[in-house]
């Protein structure tokens, strides 16, 4: 994003993360960016980004467990996954 301070990257993320297509999805990645953004490196930063890239019914369906993301992305899902189970099952 050219000339983009980091801290506005992680506020768009952030941002993206919170107003997806799907409710569900802002559910699941809202909280798992609040959580992880700022303790990202570059590369992981620019695979997050890619994975907001993608479409949300995608996102949705491999979240879920209904299709197998490409495998660039399918560690990060793994992640998402877990973080949004753990908060499920959280008192």
């Amino acid at each position: 994003m050219g000339n983009e301070t980091a801290e506005a990257r992680l506020k768009r993320l952030a941002m993206r993360s919170w107003r997806r297509g799907i409710r569900e999805m802002d559910l699941v990645l809202g909280p798992y960016a609040a959580a992880h953004l700022a303790g990202m490196g570059a590369e992981r930063l620019a695979l997050y980004e890619d994975f907001l890239d993608e479409n949300d019914q995608d996102l949705l369906s491999w979240v879920l467990g209904r299709a197998t993301p490409p495998d660039a992305l399918g560690g990060l899902v793994v992640e998402i996954v877990a973080y949004a189970r753990t908060r499920l099952n959280s008192p």
